[in-house]
């Protein structure tokens, strides 16, 4: 159920910098996504169905990059993919080792349109 708040600060970050950049709709919400994250992307995507309502951003496309997790040995700086059995390195059998990626969670980029690209009617 944490994605209705974490949904909720996307929609906010969104609506901010639209605003800034002028924009009058939101079209696409390009998010980065590390495997070790908590995040599921399909209640991403229903909150943001129901928070984007009445909003520019209601009916913008969510795309969601996933990022695997990536680990680095302490003892001998081998950088390596986690592995789902143990943590240990490949390279030299250590156990010492700390995440260097996998854990991202953040808006890439957000397609908008800008007054200018609408058409008006008369």
């Amino acid at each position: 159920m944490h994605e209705l708040g974490i949904t909720q600060s996307i929609l906010q970050i969104v609506l901010h910098h639209a605003e800034q950049a002028g924009a009058v709709r939101v079209q696409r919400v390009n998010l980065v996504i590390g495997q070790l994250s908590s995040i599921v992307d399909e209640s991403v995507q229903f909150y943001w169905d129901i928070v984007s309502e009445g909003t520019p951003a209601h009916g913008a496309e969510l795309h969601f990059t996933r990022v695997a997790a990536r680990l680095r040995c302490d003892d001998c700086g081998h950088d390596f993919p986690l592995n789902a059995e143990d943590y240990t390195c490949p390279q030299c059998g250590g156990q010492r080792v700390r995440v260097i990626g996998g854990d991202e969670f953040y808006i890439e980029s957000i397609d908008v349109d800008l007054a200018q690209d609408v058409p008006q009617t008369t």
